[in-house]
């Protein structure tokens, strides 16, 4: 493993997110418009929690007229923008994460996924486009 890699060489720039105020059924039709499994909460700017697609099936039917604040992870393991990608691999093989949201000042810039994590490993270039959050 490239021992020099750090958050900011591997990290997804363009991230669709959620409010914590959205509801539920909002936060899960996003996911399956973007396919992607889970939605960085963030209240301008700042993360405040995770939602996934296991989250919502793990709270039944009745979940998705709830706010997104209701069901988010609150306690996350995030990473700075400098931070290994050693220490970020060992937190999601640790901790069965699937995705690390990486943040500066408390602000979500990026977002590291186990298939962009096997992408920069196996060689790949992303060439991801500018930050963007969504």
């Amino acid at each position: 493993m490239n021992n020099k890699l750090r958050a900011r060489d591997i990290m997804i720039q363009e991230v669709y997110v959620s409010s914590p105020n959205d509801l539920v059924a909002a936060a899960k039709l996003k996911m399956m418009r973007c396919n992607v499994g889970g939605l960085p909460v963030v209240d301008e700017k700042k993360l405040v929690g995770i939602i996934t697609h296991r989250d919502i099936l793990l709270a039944g039917g009745q979940a998705l007229g709830l706010k997104v604040e209701d069901l988010m992870s609150k306690d996350l393991k995030v990473a700075e923008i400098e931070t290994p990608i050693m220490k970020i691999t060992r937190i999601m093989a640790d901790e069965g994460y699937q995705r690390i949201p990486v943040v500066d000042e408390g602000n979500l810039i990026g977002l590291i996924t186990q298939s962009s994590l096997i992408r920069a490993l196996a060689g790949l270039d992303d060439n991801n486009p500018p930050s963007k959050i969504h």
